[in-house]
């Protein structure tokens, strides 16, 4: 059970002064039965005249920041402090029903589920597909062995480079290219086990290194990875960027059914063209202790926290 501290720290820089519009920021772990928020803060500058939270269609903490002045710099600055429960592939119960591919959603989840079955990628064709099948043996298959070869061969089979330019690329080109950043390899394998009749769904947030023998790809940065949904347990992670099953090393942000959803930090600015220079992200995240106890003073006055 480690304690993490995670900074994520991303700025943008102009040549002058530019007014700002509507920012979107979603940098806050989600709070789970396996990590737990123990502080967070966030900082901006320019002071943005006014921040206030909601949480999205997907249960996702979202900070919208408003802006009244013009800066040649905009920094967010996320600190969290958190509780981590790693589980891998021991903890993953699926539902007698479920324990072999093919099955069927039950009647009671499959209206919820529809959407994050839905295939959003085109395969005219039907490379996806085929690619998919290749993880299907005749008669049935062992579900938890047809996804976890799947998570495996992407870390196995193809190159991960990290590419810092917006976007993503299609399913059907990582494919091809055999190539990519953990965002492509994501959008592979949610396309791949939809495919299958599987619902699954994108995830954006962090990935560390629980000990000093794992050593992941994608630090440095925010991280992709999948959750597939198993009767049994529910949300599953699987992470092919690093052929991870299980949310060991992984901290969850943001959960959408597109990548586009999920994205960390979005906004409008204003001013001349030409103005924008650069946009650096620096995340790093570390095991730490856990928080002092607090200790009582006799006769002082606690001061009132909320």
């Amino acid at each position: 059970m480690p304690f993490l501290n995670l900074s994520h720290v991303t700025t943008y820089t102009y040549r002058q002064p530019v007014s700002f519009g509507e920012h979107r920021i979603m940098v806050r772990p989600r709070e789970s039965y396996d990590q737990h928020l123990l502080s967070a803060t966030l900082d901006i500058e320019p002071r943005p005249s006014d921040v206030r939270w909601l949480q999205d269609v997907f249960g996702n903490a979202v900070a919208i920041a408003t802006f009244d002045r013009p800066a040649a710099r905009l920094v967010f600055d996320s600190r969290i402090h958190l509780m981590h429960e790693p589980a891998d592939l021991d903890h993953v119960d699926i539902e007698d029903y479920a324990r072999t591919y093919p099955f069927t959603y039950s009647s009671e989840e499959i209206p919820d589920l529809l959407r994050s079955i839905e295939r959003q990628h085109l395969d005219p064709r039907r490379q996806i597909d085929s690619w998919a099948r290749r993880f299907v043996g005749t008669g049935q298959t062992d579900t938890l062995t047809l996804l976890s070869d799947m998570t495996t061969a992407i870390r196995r089979e193809f190159t991960y480079v990290a590419r810092a330019e917006k976007g993503t690329q299609t399913p059907i080109e990582t494919l091809e290219r055999r190539k990519g950043t953990c965002r492509d390899y994501a959008m592979l394998m949610i396309e791949a086990v939809r495919a299958l009749g599987f619902a699954a769904r994108f995830v954006s947030g962090y990935v560390y290194n629980p000990t000093a023998h794992d050593q992941r790809l994608g630090g440095g940065n925010t991280h992709a990875w999948v959750r597939v949904y198993l009767p049994g347990s529910g949300w599953v992670e699987f992470d092919p960027t690093n052929g991870i099953i299980g949310n060991r090393g992984l901290i969850r942000v943001a959960v959408a059914r597109d990548i586009y959803q999920a994205v960390p930090i979005s906004g409008t600015w204003a001013g001349f063209p030409g103005s924008f220079l650069d946009m650096e992200v620096a995340v790093n995240v570390s095991v730490a202790g856990p928080p002092p106890v607090p200790v009582s003073v006799p006769d002082q006055k606690e001061p009132v926290r909320c």
